[in-house]
């Protein structure tokens, strides 16, 4: 599990093709300090899971499902992606409960400065993730906890602080550019338990009853 709060930005430094999927190298400082081989490190939002570990970096395999899921499969040399370690049972849960477990990619509409530092980042949602949109919940972008400022229809729109732009992939994003997206899993479990309550309160109705043949 991760908190969406980004430890540092690394650089893939190569991508190897491995069958279906690929092998990433990155370039990691502070994230490489204390990892096992084994651990999992949520990369630009997407949990995987450390090898070949050394002082500079690590290394990490990534499925064809993932890279055709989120932003993995454009990944080149030089790319920057947000790097965090997974949070351990001491730790702080500073932003919202992050998976790792990439829904979809959106696809940036606005990005400007406010004054201050500020950004306004503006992300079109795929239709299918629209129903876990809501004012003032969260959502991790390329792994990044931010909270929605603003809905309208498959648009959300979250403000961006100074500190946040400066420690995250973020300050390379531009309008057109796709980003991960991780909805609530609280959203998703409330709708899961709504959809078999549901289910169990039609098997209850007369009309039910009857087509039973009660």
């Amino acid at each position: 599990m991760f908190t969406g709060i980004v430890e540092e930005v690394g650089r893939v430094v190569r991508v190897e093709p491995r069958g279906s999927g690929s092998r990433l190298r990155i370039e990691a400082g502070r994230v490489a300090e204390g990892l096992r081989e084994g651990d999992s490190v949520a990369v630009q939002g997407v949990c995987l899971t450390a090898v070949e570990i050394g002082s500079a970096g690590f290394s990490a395999d990534v499925s064809r499902e993932t890279l055709e899921r989120s932003t993995l499969g454009e990944a080149r040399a030089g790319t920057a992606v947000n790097l965090e370690r997974a949070l351990a049972a001491s730790g702080r849960l500073g932003g919202h409960i992050v998976q790792g477990h990439v829904d979809g990619t959106g696809v940036i509409r606005t990005l400007e400065e406010r004054g201050g530092g500020d950004w306004w980042l503006e992300v079109e949602a795929p239709q299918e993730l629209v129903r876990y949109l809501v004012y003032k919940g969260s959502i991790a972008v390329d792994g990044i906890s931010l909270t929605v400022a603003r809905v309208e229809g498959p648009v959300f729109a979250v403000a961006v602080i100074p500190h946040t732009w400066a420690n995250t992939t973020l300050r390379e994003a531009r309008p057109g550019g796709r980003v991960n997206l991780e909805t609530d899993i609280l959203a998703k479990y409330v709708e899961s338990l709504l959809e078999k309550l549901e289910w169990k309160r039609e098997k209850l109705t007369v009309e039910r009853l009857r087509e039973m043949g009660y």
